[in-house]
């Protein structure tokens, strides 16, 4: 049955999709759209990982803003072309589609969805979750003996492309009322790092794939903040942190990259410590991640608050960062996603079409817990 099933974690930075029961998704793609300032047409999701694809200044469009999904129909668009012929190859009318959303979508987008899903694409049935029970259940199945699979308790910590969350998740169900949000994701962080560079080098406010792409490459989790400023204000090799980054020149290199990759290693050699560093600190009006946990184990029952300490589960794209901590790989919510379509009740928990169609969508989304 697992390969009738599409799995599609569709976040605010990337689409992950695959086939159900596979262990990876086949294709990870950039969620949006862009054009070159040279050329009339869109690129979409895997063209813009081509290396022939000179991004420099490229026009962007997403159906995300603020982890809202707020451009349906550039959404469809995405989604046809990975189940065309040419990518996934499914046939929406004898496929079930497994979908990831953010937690406390507005029921008008969770309607529109509904009516891409069945009345665009036509797809056989529905189930949509989210992301902290899915990667609860696979950190369950990955360590069958661990404390998350024993205590059916585990606190996800999802730090992603538009926001952080912090939920706790009991017996594979998301508990609402003790989720806690940050308005801070791997989108602000590269606008952050737009403006550094801007304002001490060269513009770069336009450069998205390039700033994305040298964020991810040579920035890391400083542990001891002011030592490392210190070490970073010092001139010539004294500066370990200190690195050169080639830029595209349309020509010979269309593509961004680190000229001596050894070099952004070299601060992993460094002694760290471990003090505190709020977010308040680089001028946001509201609480840390630190603080944030604490207020969402704080949101539940007493009784819980020793294993939530104890099984903080960390995912998403912004966990990544080096010295970041021991954490799930950023695919975590796609194989949880996986695990779950391969199991012989999947079916049994989706909507189907005619459901949609003879109830509507407010009362099929009842079944999803949301």
């Amino acid at each position: 049955m697992s390969s009738n099933v599409v799995v599609l974690d569709n976040g605010g930075g990337l689409i992950k999709a695959g086939i159900g029961g596979e262990r990876d998704p086949t294709y990870v793609v950039p969620n949006c759209t862009a054009r070159p300032p040279s050329s009339k047409k869109w690129l979409l999701g895997d063209q813009l990982l081509s290396p022939t694809e000179d991004l420099t200044s490229a026009t962007l469009r997403r159906p995300f803003d603020r982890g809202h999904l707020i451009n349906p129909e550039l959404q469809s668009s995405l989604w046809a072309h990975l189940f065309s012929s040419s990518h996934l190859n499914i046939h929406p009318p004898s496929s079930s589609l497994l979908l990831t959303q953010p937690l406390f979508t507005l029921p008008s987008i969770e309607r529109y969805v509904d009516e891409i899903v069945f009345e665009e694409f036509n797809f056989r049935s529905l189930f949509v979750a989210d992301s902290p029970s899915l990667v609860h259940l696979y950190e369950a199945s990955r360590r069958p003996y661990g404390l998350v699979s024993k205590a059916q308790c585990s606190l996800v910590v999802d730090c992603g492309f538009s926001f952080t969350h912090a939920a706790p998740v009991f017996q594979n169900l998301t508990l609402n009322y003790g989720v806690k949000r940050m308005d801070l994701g791997g989108k602000a962080l590269t606008n952050y790092l737009k403006e550094l560079v801007s304002y001490r080098s060269i513009n770069v406010m336009d450069e998205s794939f390039i700033m994305d792409d040298v964020k991810e490459k040579l920035c890391f989790v400083s542990l001891d903040v002011q030592r490392d400023l210190t070490i970073a204000r010092r001139p010539g090799n004294d500066n370990v942190f200190r690195c050169t980054y080639v830029l595209p020149d349309g020509v010979t290199y269309m593509k961004g990259f680190l000229k001596d990759p050894d070099q952004a290693k070299r601060y992993l050699d460094l002694d760290h410590k471990s003090p505190s560093y709020p977010a308040g600190e680089k001028g946001m009006n509201q609480a840390g991640l630190a603080e944030c946990i604490v207020r969402s184990v704080n949101s539940c029952h007493p009784h819980l608050h020793p294993v939530l300490y104890e099984s903080i589960i960390l995912t998403g794209g912004t966990t990544l960062f080096p010295r970041f901590a021991q954490r799930l790989p950023i695919l975590g919510v796609w194989r949880g996603g996986s695990l779950l379509a391969s199991s012989p009740d999947f079916e049994s928990m989706c909507v189907t079409k005619a459901e949609y169609e003879e109830l509507g969508s407010a009362r099929c989304r009842r079944r999803f817990f949301h």
